[in-house]
């Protein structure tokens, strides 16, 4: 299966210079996030896949005003078959980042973290095997930074281990902040990939 993700930096290639032969065979977009409505709304439109999302913490107009023709698996589990698909892929997900901002609604401190991913273990045990967990902030020492506020979620860690998806997608940390920093990780058999910009993944 041919995945799009995408994440944090609108992509000219795919925007400004779209062409079908960019995305040809692509099943389902992933966004992690931090990309305007406009964007996903015109990324749903012309590739016609389905598009998954989460929210970042930029994404505050969401709240009152989301993409059109997009799936929110913020704070839940959704089961998503992709058009020709032979299967359907369960995807979990959790938007927002680390800060403490009452103002932001998408900043959490990692203990209202752990309070969500609490929430969304109890609908992973009900759904059954997760394939997919979709994040905007990383987890914690899995292609996080080194700061407060990009640092990565501990919970998401618990998360991963016990839920054991075989695909992790984030974004919130852009390539120019750490250059060599690698855009695919794995733990155990878990295979954590940055979204940020776009990333075509076969899988």
């Amino acid at each position: 299966m041919r995945l799009l993700l995408v994440s944090d930096v609108a992509s000219e290639y795919l925007w400004s210079h779209y062409r079908p032969e960019h995305v040809r065979g692509v099943s389902l977009i992933l966004s992690a996030g931090d990309l305007k409505r406009e964007y996903l709304d015109f990324l749903v439109t012309m590739i016609g896949r389905p598009l998954v999302y989460v929210p970042g913490n930029h994404d505050r107009t969401f709240v009152k005003a989301p993409p059109e023709g997009c799936l929110c698996a913020d704070g839940c589990v959704l089961t998503v078959t992709p058009p020709g698909g032979a299967v359907s892929l369960r995807i979990a997900g959790l938007g927002g980042c680390q800060g403490g901002n009452p103002k932001e609604p998408y900043q959490y401190t990692e203990e209202a973290m752990a309070r969500r991913v609490k929430k969304l273990q109890a609908q992973a045990r009900r759904a059954g095997e997760i394939d997919i967990f979709l994040t905007h902030a990383p987890a914690l020492g899995v292609g996080d930074g080194d700061d407060a506020f990009h640092k990565g979620f501990a919970c998401f860690r618990e998360f991963i281990g016990q839920a054991r998806p075989r695909l992790h997608v984030y974004g919130h940390q852009h390539k120019s902040y750490k250059p060599m920093q690698d855009m695919e990780l794995r733990t155990g058999e878990t295979l954590h990939v940055n979204a940020c910009g776009y990333r075509i993944l076969e899988w």
